[in-house]
């Protein structure tokens, strides 16, 4: 469900913290009715600039494929790996790995 403005025309977001829409651009504030309050969810999508980066969430490694490879760092010949999409979409995806033994990651280009 959508409220709009009544002075401006924008959208209004309820607060349901303190029971109220707000318009962001006016400023204008109306209560929100209880009975209508459960109808109404705010959410936000978070956009990212293509020169941010690539974003590193961490996880359960645990869960991940593992592959028998050499790590680079301290010899150990087993690693956990993902693939991600790190270039263009006509070019092959990123293979990164991180060793089980001393936790170092490294990528490989396919």
């Amino acid at each position: 469900m959508v409220k709009f403005c009544p002075k401006c025309g924008s959208i209004m977001i309820p607060d349901k913290k303190r029971g109220v829409f707000v318009c962001r651009r006016c400023g204008y504030e109306e209560p929100i009715n209880p009975e209508d309050a459960k109808a109404y969810k705010r959410t936000e999508e978070v956009k990212h600039k293509p020169d941010e980066g690539v974003i590193v969430v961490e996880q359960d490694f645990s869960t991940l494929p593992t592959a028998k490879v050499t790590c680079p760092k301290c010899g150990y010949h087993e690693a956990w790996y993902w693939e991600l999409q790190t270039r263009a979409g006509d070019e092959p995806s990123t293979i990164f790995y991180k060793c089980k033994r001393c936790g170092y990651v490294w990528r490989s280009y396919e």
